[in-house]
């Protein structure tokens, strides 16, 4: 199980493209507006991870592990922009375990850029990679229950809701809980047959 996912991570991270976006690695420029975008409180609010305020030289650092975690096949992290700007819209991220062959997707959007439709486009882009270059077998999300924008973004994809895990993490002193959502390769495998079908 383990080769298929290390033998596709030792070459540079590629870059995909959609009607309006392009999934590009981060570099060591985009730190100024990651600090920026990823630092507005509605941000942080709805995610984990992303500190408030959000640390000066923080992203920097943040982007060097990039690099190593895609040579590792630990995560890979994109980030979104603009196809007709270049700008940077939001980032988007699969965090794997090799040896079960699946993944968790996360991401997040600029908040001038929410109700754009970028999140789900970005994560179908996301999915195909996961399952037709890497090989995953499994990839799942996660968003808290307070958030249900995000679970509308997660069953446009193509996942589906497994349950909610109550009280599960503790975010700014108060818990939350988070709704699952996941979707299988061979889920995802007829999905694109059945669009590919339509298409003709």
């Amino acid at each position: 199980m383990r080769t298929h996912i290390e033998s596709r991570v030792v070459h540079d991270q590629p870059t995909l493209t959609t009607a309006r976006l392009t999934l590009r690695p981060f570099v060591a420029d985009d730190a100024f507006d990651v600090e920026r975008l990823a630092g507005m409180r509605e941000i942080a609010d709805t995610t984990l991870n992303i500190p408030h305020p959000y640390p000066h030289g923080g992203a920097a650092e943040w982007i060097r592990l990039h690099g190593p975690a895609w040579i590792d096949g630990t995560s890979v992290t994109f980030a979104i922009v603009g196809n007709k700007t270049t700008a940077l819209v939001g980032a988007i991220s699969l965090m794997i375990k090799r040896e079960h062959q699946r993944a968790e997707l996360g991401y997040w959007i600029a908040l001038d850029c929410w109700n754009r439709g970028f999140a789900t486009e970005a994560s179908e882009k996301l999915i195909d990679f996961g399952f037709d270059v890497l090989r995953l077998h499994r990839i799942e999300a996660r968003h808290f229950l307070r958030n249900p924008a995000s679970g509308r973004v997660m069953k446009k994809v193509g996942m589906k809701e497994e349950g909610v895990e109550r009280d599960y993490v503790l975010k700014w002193n108060r818990f939350e809980s988070l709704a699952v959502y996941s979707i299988l390769e061979p889920e995802w495998r007829a999905a694109r047959a059945t669009d590919l079908a339509r298409s003709r």
